[in-house]
């Protein structure tokens, strides 16, 4: 079985009929993705989850300290990879970041599995 990464995962651009023919198999497979998703949204996210999650967050947190008080989808294209290849050579300071950021994220977590899961019994 295919995950859904390996449906949409390709190495080059797709033709105006593979984007169809992609169409229709995803149209086919949204109502088993939307139970799949929603059976995983009442499950604990995976240590790598959370892990990602913190490094999202702290990455996010950098590039707001950089841009100061500017929103980086205004960015021009040049200034998107500048801040990319600044945020490149912090990745020892994301990494450090996001190691004291991941209990915060994984008690959001909790937060959110009780929210998710009571409202069910109700």
């Amino acid at each position: 079985m295919y995950s859904f990464k390996d449906y949409i995962q390709t190495d080059e651009a797709l033709t105006r009929q593979q984007r169809i023919a992609r169409g229709r198999q995803m149209k086919r497979l949204a109502k088993k993705i939307a139970r799949k998703k929603k059976i995983a949204m009442k499950k604990m996210a995976t240590p790598e989850k959370l892990e990602r999650r913190a490094r999202k967050l702290a990455r996010k947190i950098l590039t707001k300290k950089i841009l100061k008080n500017r929103v980086p989808s205004e960015l021009s294209y040049a200034e998107r990879e500048k801040l990319e290849d600044k945020l490149k050579k912090k990745s020892a300071v994301i990494a450090r970041i996001a190691r004291k950021l991941k209990p915060k994220v994984k008690k959001a977590e909790m937060e959110r599995l009780k929210r998710v899961r009571g409202t069910d019994n109700e």
